[in-house]
């Protein structure tokens, strides 16, 4: 009778977990489909951004979204090799595609953000000439600090633009925590598996405030 009762609960045990797998295989796929509806939200955004007078965040907003979307296609190939309906696709080489896309679009989006960067930077020194000669206020005189010979001025500048600016900032920085798996995928920079762990966790975090702040995230 023991030995009855333990195989019995061995045979639940099996098909207990061979329910689990199976929803986290259902999971998986839901996943994946959502993120083939990206690729069209993708491909939306690139027809807005095509129209913006700039022409620079015009270059690489669309760029951005073009191989973001680019980068789903990939990813799509990836899952329906994963369910088998395209067995012969080559999965390293698809997903080294789906890495060069996802790389590219974040240093367009890098690209982006320093221009919007350097635009501002520009800003404020004009502002700075105009009141050289007159009064201004205290965030003018904070300004006034920068010289184009001084590092840390021009450093100490920069710092009082993204403080001024949360969106620019935010939007950076999770670009940049984004950048460090592709970069040790593609061998181009190599680092542990405790910094990319860290990386994603800023760019989730920084992900989950703009969503619950939409007046953070940086707009197009």
């Amino acid at each position: 009778m023991l030995l009855s009762y333990l195989l019995e609960h061995k045979a639940d045990k099996e098909k207990l977990v061979m329910k689990l797998k199976q929803l986290e295989s259902s999971m998986s796929s839901g996943r994946k489909m959502f993120r083939l509806g990206n690729m069209v939200h993708a491909m939306v955004a690139a027809r807005r951004t095509a129209q913006l007078p700039d022409v620079v965040p015009r270059f690489c907003l669309t760029a951005s979204n073009v191989t973001r979307a680019l980068y789903f296609v990939c990813d799509g190939v990836l899952w329906l090799r994963s369910v088998g309906l395209q067995p012969d696709a080559d999965k390293q080489k698809w997903h080294n595609w789906a890495t060069k896309f996802y790389y590219f679009s974040l240093l367009m989006n890098l690209a982006r953000d320093w221009y919007e960067i350097y635009w501002r930077l520009e800003e404020a020194i004009l502002k700075k000439r105009m009141k050289e000669n007159s009064s201004w206020d205290k965030e003018d005189q904070e300004l006034n600090c920068w010289k184009a010979d001084s590092l840390p001025s021009f450093l100490l500048l920069l710092f009082q633009i993204l403080k001024r600016h949360p969106p620019l900032l935010l939007d950076m920085v999770k670009n940049l925590c984004d950048l460090s798996g592709p970069l040790d995928t593609l061998g181009i920079y190599k680092t542990n598996s405790g910094v990319i762990g860290f990386c994603g966790l800023v760019s989730s975090l920084v992900g989950i405030l703009t969503l619950a702040s939409p007046h953070l995230k940086l707009k197009q």
